[in-house]
């Protein structure tokens, strides 16, 4: 007679995974492979996931971190999701290099803000994580100097401004939602005509990600965040869920990293992903957990989701 196993629920956090920049940035890799043929080279990370990066290098893209590690080719060079500083598509023209560009549309509107209040004299202040390709990106639209990377409530409290009176901030689009409020509500006390993005700039992905975590988070006994180490986005689901109430916050990268020790005893899971992490990683992660419990799975909805973006000009005939 089989041993009866354990009982477990599972609460899926919806929304979760890819989001409309990831969906596209991966169409654009795999729809150049089909209409170009392998290899195709692509700069960075398209998106910060190993599977996904994994699945495409299959496929015949190459991933390099700077375009000096590419041959002359006239193979297609794809930028990735994060976006890229201008010196980049400006090597990649004296190159010769045919580029399609794959940053997602609304780092792209953080960028035209930069320019937009460089262009008007402003004093830009970015909140964001150093070292981050899409801050890497963002800095990068404007002379040295022209931006100053604030990254925590102490960098607020500490910064020195030219003129007060022409601030302006803008963010990067995968912070935690909270964090970035903090800071925010510092700078506007310190220097109350500090002038605000129109529209956020934090993603509607990160945003509802974030929302749906803090609803479920405060049920469970352990939290478990697909994604990637090197994903904002899957990092600060960790963080949200940690701050909400799971009283343990894991981020997996697939269903091996389950850390089945720590869960021993527990009765009530989380599962969520961060926006660069596909589907099918999350349901390995639920097969695995009905292999070893007599498992119940509830989706758990706090917004609906129908953002698309189109494809570049080059590819969208195919698509």
């Amino acid at each position: 007679m089989s041993e009866q196993k354990e009982t477990l629920d599972i609460l899926l956090a919806a929304p979760r995974g890819f989001c409309a920049g990831v969906d596209r940035a991966v169409q654009i890799v795999e729809l150049a492979i089909e209409k170009y043929g392998a290899p195709i080279y692509v700069r960075h990370e398209i998106v910060h996931n190993k599977y996904v990066v994994d699945s495409l290098k299959a496929k015949g893209a190459i991933f390099v971190e700077e375009l000096d590690e590419i041959p002359d080719t006239d193979a297609p060079v794809i930028f990735s999701a994060h976006g890229v500083a201008k010196i980049v598509p400006e090597e990649a023209k004296k190159r010769n290099f045919f580029f399609l560009d794959a940053t997602c549309p609304l780092v792209s509107k953080v960028h035209i803000e930069a320019e937009r209040l460089y262009d008007k004299g402003a004093e830009i202040i970015l909140i964001g994580h150093a070292g981050h390709p899409e801050v890497i990106g963002t800095m990068g639209q404007l002379p040295d100097g022209a931006v100053t990377l604030v990254e925590t409530v102490s960098d607020a409290e500490k910064f020195v401004p030219t003129d007060p009176k022409s601030l302006s901030f803008i963010t990067q689009t995968t912070l935690s939602v909270d964090d970035t409020l903090e800071i925010v509500n510092i700078l506007k006390r310190r220097f109350p005509e500090i002038a605000s993005p129109k529209k956020e700039d934090i993603c509607y992905a990160t945003t509802n990600r974030q929302e749906a975590v803090k609803e479920i988070a405060e049920q469970c006994d352990c939290l478990l965040v697909v994604g990637a180490p090197n994903s904002s986005n899957s990092m600060r689901l960790v963080e949200v869920g940690e701050r909400a109430g799971a009283k343990l916050a894991v981020l997996v990268q697939n269903a091996s990293e389950i850390p089945w020790k720590k869960i021993n005893g527990f009765t009530k899971i989380g599962i969520t992903a961060g926006a660069s992490a596909p589907e099918i990683l999350v349901d390995e992660i639920i097969t695995s957990f009905k292999e070893r419990y007599e498992t119940t799975v509830t989706t758990i909805t706090t917004a609906t989701e129908d953002v698309a973006f189109k494809l570049p000009r080059q590819l969208r005939e195919d698509a």
